[in-house]
C-alpha cells in the first residue's frame, strides 16, 4: 500500500534543474521552507492525462489557489530537466513551477516510486497531490491503487475544495483577438486585473475571420466568451465584470 505521509516532513533532496541554459540546483528547503505549497505529482511529461487534464487544471486554477494563501504550485515528475522545461513551454504553464525529479529521490522518499516497466517507463511517480506547509505535509490525495492510470482524487478541484470548501473555480474564459487591436489589449488588461485566466485565440494564426464570424456572430475583436457564453466586446466585458463584482458583494 502506498503510504500517506500527512504530518510528516517532505524528503530533503537536491533537484538538478536547467535555468538560463545552465545547470542549477534547488533544494527541498528552497521549495518548501516558510511557504504554503500545493504539489501534484504525475507519471510523465507529455503523457495524455498529464497533458490534457492534470497540469492544465492546476495551471488554470492557480490564481484561486494563490488567493487562498498558496505561495507556489509545483508539478513534479520523474523526468529530466530538459523534458520538464520543454513541457512547461508547450503547456504555457506560466502559473506553475515544474520540478524534475530525474533520479526519483524525492518520489522514493515519499514512498510513491512505482515500476512502470511494462510501459517502457521504468521507475515513475504514482499520481498524487498534496498541500505542504513549511515542509510538513498537511494533506495528501493519493490515487487508488488499481490498473491503468487512475485520475480521480489528485485533480486541482479536489485539493482546492480541501483548502477552501467555499471556493468556486472560475469558468473558462476565451478571448478572440487580432494583432494591433487596442481594444483587445484593453480587454486583456481587464481580465488580468480581475485575476481571470484566459485562453487567447489570435485571428490570423490558424483561425480566420470567417471562423470568428461563425462562432461569435461578429467579425470585430475582441470577442469574449465565459463558460461557453458570449459576453461580447470590450465594453460588454466591462459591464459583465462590473455586474460580477456587484454580485460577489451581494449578501447570500
Amino acid at each position: 500500500m502506498l503510504p500517506n505521509r500527512e504530518g510528516q516532513r517532505v524528503p530533503d533532496v537536491t533537484f538538478k534543474i536547467r535555468r538560463d541554459n545552465q545547470w542549477a540546483e534547488v533544494s527541498s528547503a528552497d521549495l518548501f521552507k516558510g511557504k504554503t505549497v500545493a504539489l501534484f505529482a504525475l507519471p510523465g511529461a507529455y503523457t495524455p492525462t498529464c497533458s490534457s487534464e492534470h497540469l492544465p487544471g492546476f495551471n488554470r486554477l492557480a490564481p484561486v489557489f494563490k488567493s487562498r494563501g498558496v505561495d507556489d504550485i509545483i508539478c513534479l515528475s520523474v523526468n529530466d530537466a530538459f523534458v520538464m522545461n520543454e513541457w512547461a513551454a508547450a503547456q504555457e504553464a506560466e502559473n506553475l513551477t515544474l520540478i524534475p525529479d530525474g533520479n526519483g529521490q524525492f518520489t522514493k522518499g515519499m514512498g510513491m516510486l512505482v515500476d512502470k516497466s511494462e510501459l517502457g517507463f521504468g521507475q515513475r511517480s504514482w499520481r498524487y497531490s498534496m498541500l505542504v506547509e513549511d515542509g510538513i505535509v498537511r494533506k495528501m490525495f493519493i490515487e487508488p491503487e488499481k490498473e491503468g492510470d487512475p485520475f480521480e482524487v489528485s485533480n486541482a478541484e479536489t485539493l482546492l475544495h480541501f483548502l477552501d470548501p467555499d471556493a468556486h473555480p472560475p469558468e473558462p474564459v476565451t478571448i478572440f483577438t487580432k494583432p494591433g487591436c487596442s481594444f483587445c489589449a484593453r480587454a486583456k488588461a481587464l481580465l488580468d486585473d480581475a485575476l481571470l485566466p484566459y485562453e487567447e485565440i489570435v485571428i490570423g494564426k490558424g483561425i480566420s475571420s470567417r471562423t470568428l464570424q461563425a462562432v461569435a456572430g461578429a467579425g470585430t475583436t475582441p470577442q469574449v466568451f465565459v463558460g461557453g457564453r458570449k459576453i461580447g466586446g470590450h465594453e460588454a466585458l466591462q459591464t459583465w465584470l462590473a455586474d460580477r463584482d456587484v454580485s460577489l458583494l451581494a449578501p447570500a
